[in-house]
């Protein structure tokens, strides 16, 4: 089989034939429909002091699976988060990290919805709405972004304003749902909102706080670090709250399930719609990456073996 890899910090990418792997326990050999490109497994090629298997989000049919697999048998069609080598056409996934994927959704439907809205609702009840409340998601032009955006807006928000990197993404935003669009760049992000869902982190974390109203709440889910002053909480009576959704997935199983099942039910219901930038071949992987690096992306960025 073809599989990416690396063998330095910083790439390049570049395809190798590698044996296809056999299921451990617990496991299911998948091949591989779609592959979900993501911010954290491309800085992992740019940061990581060492190279490391391209995992992510994969979406394929089970051909054969591990001992002790009750739930899922060769046939099936299934997404899910593998922790190997994803970027291949063949990949291992954790029963436990599977879900099916319903007959009415394409491979890359469920990679674009599944982790990712697993996120973006993960934040967002991190958040704890109310109905009619304001809310802002930075990166709304992302991957997750997109279904933070929707989600808000089925969850009841009065009013929901995107925050882009680029003017040119604008439009894309308003047209998931956003009644506004702001660029990081402006001077003021309007009306301040009751909370914000931010996924930029690092020296934004000031612009994001600052459009909070007082008593607001910030979610931070960024994997891009930054610091808050406790000044600037004390001031508003503003409270921060960091959200990952791995701990979610290895502590709390059955609300990860829970969430799933919501994610699909919005989806078959035509509620959330996820967008799709560009599906690339596998050996493409190098093109995808740049799309993700320049935030050039209006929704996920796929790859296809």
């Amino acid at each position: 089989m073809r599989r990416v890899r690396y063998d330095s910090t910083g790439g390049p990418l570049f395809l190798e034939q590698a044996p296809v792997p056999e299921p451990g326990p617990g496991e299911l050999l998948v091949r591989c429909e779609a592959i979900g490109v993501t911010l954290p497994v491309v800085r992992k090629v740019t940061e990581a002091a060492e190279p490391v298997p391209l995992g992510g989000e994969i979406a394929g049919g089970v051909v054969a699976v591990g001992a002790g697999v009750s739930r899922f048998g060769a046939g099936d069609r299934v997404t899910g988060l593998c922790f190997g080598h994803g970027y291949a056409d063949y990949a291992l996934l954790h029963e436990a990290m599977a879900s099916p994927i319903p007959e009415t959704a394409t491979a890359t439907d469920a990679v674009a919805l599944v982790r990712s809205g697993l996120v973006a609702l993960g934040a967002l009840e991190a958040a704890r709405p109310e109905s009619g409340e304001a809310a802002l998601v930075t990166a709304a032009a992302s991957g997750v972004g997109q279904l933070a955006v929707q989600l808000a807006r089925a969850r009841g928000a009065g009013r929901v304003v995107g925050a882009v990197s680029d003017p040119a993404k604008a439009d894309f935003v308003l047209g998931l749902g956003a009644d506004e669009a702001v660029v990081y760049t402006d001077d003021d992000w309007g009306v301040p909102v009751d909370y914000v869902l931010d996924a930029v982190g690092g020296d934004l974390l000031t612009a994001a706080l600052a459009a909070l109203v007082p008593g607001g709440r910030l979610v931070a889910y960024s994997s891009g670090g930054g610091t808050i002053r406790a000044y600037d909480l004390l001031v508003g009576a503003k409270s921060v709250v960091g959200f990952q959704m791995a701990r979610i997935a290895r502590e709390e199983p059955e609300l990860y399930e829970r969430w799933r099942r919501e994610l699909w039910k919005l989806f078959t219901e035509g509620v959330l719609t996820p967008a799709v930038h560009g599906v690339f071949a596998l050996g493409e992987a190098a093109a995808a990456h740049a799309a993700i690096e320049a935030r050039a992306n209006r929704g996920k960025v796929v790859l296809r073996p």
